[in-house]
C-alpha cells in the first residue's frame, strides 16, 4: 500500500493491517515532536480510503489500525463506512484501533462514539503527553488538562477502550514533581484500560531541541526518569488498568495490572536505581 510520508503506529499494532486514512496531523505544533513536520495535514478521500482497503485481497490481518495521527476526525459516517468496508473485505480482522488527538474527540459526541464501537471500532489510542497545565502549555499541545478528561471520559462512556500515552521526562528536572502528581490526578480520574510511558527522546529540529541545547529545559537522566516513574505510579489509583512500560525509549521495562501489582512495580524501580540495573543513557543525547 502507497504510504504518504512516514507511518506511526503504537507498539501493540506491529502486526496490524496500518490504513491511513488521514495524511498527517492538523495541530502539528507540539514543541517536542516532529512526527508529521514533512507533510501537510489532510483528510483521504473516501474514493481513495476504499482503494486502499480493496488491494487487500488475503486474510492474513486480523487487527487494522487506522492512521494517521489525527484519523478521529473524519466525519462519523464515513468512519463507520470505512470499518464497515474493513470487515466486508476482510472478515478475519476482529480488533479495530484508531489513534486520537484529545481535541479531535470533541467532534464526537458520546452517541457517535458508541455507534464507532457498535460497528467494530474497539480501541483509542491518545497521547495526552502530561496531566499538568504547565507542561502541556509549554509543549504547545493545544488543550487543557480539565478538557482532555471532558474528552477522555467520553471514550470511556461510549464502551471503546481506551489506550493512555504519557512521556516520561517531559517536564524536565524543573517540573518533574509537577509532571508525575498531575499526571496521575488526570489518569486516577479517567481510567484508562491501557497505559503505556514513553521517554522523552530529543528531535533535532524542535523547538524542545533547541530549548535543551540552549540550557532553557534540563533534562532527566535515567535513575531521575525512574524516580520520576515512581513518584507517578505512587500517585495512581486505578481499577484493572493494563500498564506497559516496553517501549524502546525506556530505561527500564515494568509491565502488570494497576493497582493490583502496584507495590511490585515499585520494588521493581527500586531495586534498578539500587543497583543502577537500567539500560544506561545514550539515545537522547545532543
Amino acid at each position: 500500500m502507497p504510504y504518504e510520508g512516514a507511518i506511526y503506529r503504537p507498539p501493540s499494532e506491529a502486526n496490524s493491517l496500518i490504513l491511513q486514512v488521514t495524511v498527517g496531523c492538523s495541530h502539528n505544533r507540539c514543541t517536542f515532536c516532529s512526527m508529521y513536520k514533512d507533510k501537510s495535514f489532510r483528510m483521504k478521500s473516501k474514493e481513495e480510503i476504499f482503494d486502499d482497503i480493496d488491494t487487500y485481497t488475503n486474510d492474513f490481518y486480523t487487527k487494522a489500525f487506522l492512521a494517521d495521527g489525527d484519523a478521529m476526525l473524519l466525519p462519523t459516517g464515513l468512519l463507520i463506512e470505512i470499518i464497515r468496508r474493513i470487515r466486508a473485505k476482510m472478515p478475519k480482522i476482529k480488533r479495530i484501533g484508531i489513534y486520537a488527538h484529545a481535541n479531535n474527540l470533541k467532534t464526537k459526541s458520546v452517541e457517535e462514539l458508541k455507534s464507532l464501537r457498535e460497528e467494530g471500532l474497539n480501541i483509542v489510542y491518545v497521547g495526552i503527553e502530561s496531566g499538568s497545565d504547565k507542561i502541556l502549555e509549554k509543549i504547545n499541545k493545544g488543550i487543557t488538562s480539565g478538557e482532555m478528561e471532558k474528552e477522555l471520559m467520553k471514550i470511556s462512556e461510549s464502551g471503546i477502550k481506551l489506550s493512555i500515552m504519557i512521556i516520561s521526562g517531559l517536564g524536565g528536572k524543573e517540573l518533574t514533581h509537577e509532571h508525575a502528581v498531575e499526571s496521575a490526578k488526570l489518569l486516577s480520574r479517567v481510567k484508562p484500560k491501557f497505559l503505556s510511558l514513553l521517554t522523552l527522546m530529543l528531535e533535532e529540529g524542535t523547538q524542545f531541541y533547541n530549548d535543551v541545547k540552549n540550557n532553557k529545559v534540563e533534562l532527566l537522566n535515567p535513575e531521575e526518569i525512574l524516580l520520576e516513574t515512581k513518584l507517578l505510579i505512587e500517585n495512581l489509583e486505578l481499577n484493572n488498568t493494563i500498564f506497559r512500560v516496553n517501549h524502546a525509549s525506556n530505561y527500564l521495562s515494568l509491565e502488570g495490572v494497576l493497582n493490583r501489582d502496584k507495590e511490585r512495580i515499585l520494588e521493581e524501580i527500586n531495586t534498578a536505581v539500587r543497583d543502577k540495573d537500567y539500560i544506561p543513557e545514550y539515545f537522547r543525547r545532543l
